[in-house]
């Protein structure tokens, strides 16, 4: 399973310095089983071959369509060279906009931040129109950054009509 670059539409989902191998082996999985593309950026605070990260990601690891980033900036200018119609949208809790709120782009692009941190503020305050929040009670700080990721990631398809996604499954009868 490789992202199918044939298709219309196309979901990638950026990481900036994550720093706990589970969420980002969690996050690698929801990209295989979407198609989606995983961009990790700076320093992540793990290595790329720790068994937390391939243990999260089961046997899906090795489908992944992943790059790695030393800088931000390079990922911008990477995606909007190839999809110049695209959006890059910010998520944060800090933001005003409800993920719910937009009507995506056929190519979008997903920035995450550091689980401890978030996404630095400066880029939330240069770009409010696409920085997006997942409601939740106002005592909350903040969802577990996997969970976000996959809110984000099926809002998109979801407003896409799940392309080239099996949207009905089989009971087989053949056992638990």
């Amino acid at each position: 399973m490789k992202v199918n670059k044939d298709m219309a539409c196309s979901l990638e989902i950026a990481l900036l310095e994550p720093e706990i191998p589970g969420n980002t082996g969690n996050i690698a999985r929801t990209c295989v089983a979407l198609g989606a593309k995983l961009h990790l950026v700076g320093k992540l605070g793990f290595k790329i071959d720790d068994k937390r990260i391939k243990r999260s990601g089961l046997d899906y690891w090795f489908d992944l369509d992943l790059t790695l980033w030393d800088h931000l900036d390079d990922l911008f200018h990477d995606f909007l060279e190839r999809y110049p119609d695209g959006g890059i949208y910010y998520t944060s809790s800090k933001a005003k906009i409800c993920y719910t709120e937009v009507n995506y782009p056929d190519h979008t692009l997903f920035l995450f931040g550091r689980e401890t941190h978030g996404l630095p503020e400066s880029l939330l305050l240069a770009h409010p129109e696409r920085s997006l929040r997942m409601p939740m009670l106002p005592e909350a700080r903040c969802l577990n950054l996997s969970n976000a990721a996959a809110i984000a990631a099926y809002e998109f398809m979801r407003q896409k009509n799940f392309p080239g996604l099996l949207k009905v499954g089989e009971v087989t009868g053949r056992g638990d």
